[in-house]
């Protein structure tokens, strides 16, 4: 049972980083990578690590994300945010 999981995150991991290689909307792109980073998250919690696990999810899933929609904000990739 384990190791069906396993397996399965694997592939969602190998997805997502498919995924943002080949998108062009930087905001799905960013999706995709909030989603990597909670995958990654799960997985250092089956390696036995969970000290890794909480910083991932911490860092790479919210911290990360937060910054790049900021970011994405501020060069006005987002629709609706310019200025002027």
């Amino acid at each position: 049972m384990s190791t069906g999981i396993q397996v399965t995150l694997l592939l969602f991991l190998i997805a997502c980083a498919i995924g943002v290689s080949f998108t062009r909307n930087l905001f799905i792109a960013v999706i995709i990578f909030m989603g990597y980073s909670s995958i990654m998250a799960v997985i250092w919690l089956f390696l036995e690590s969970p000290d890794l696990a909480i910083t991932q999810a911490a860092v790479g899933a919210g911290v990360d994300s937060v910054l790049f929609f900021l970011t994405l904000k501020k060069v006005h990739a987002l629709k609706g945010t310019r200025e002027g």
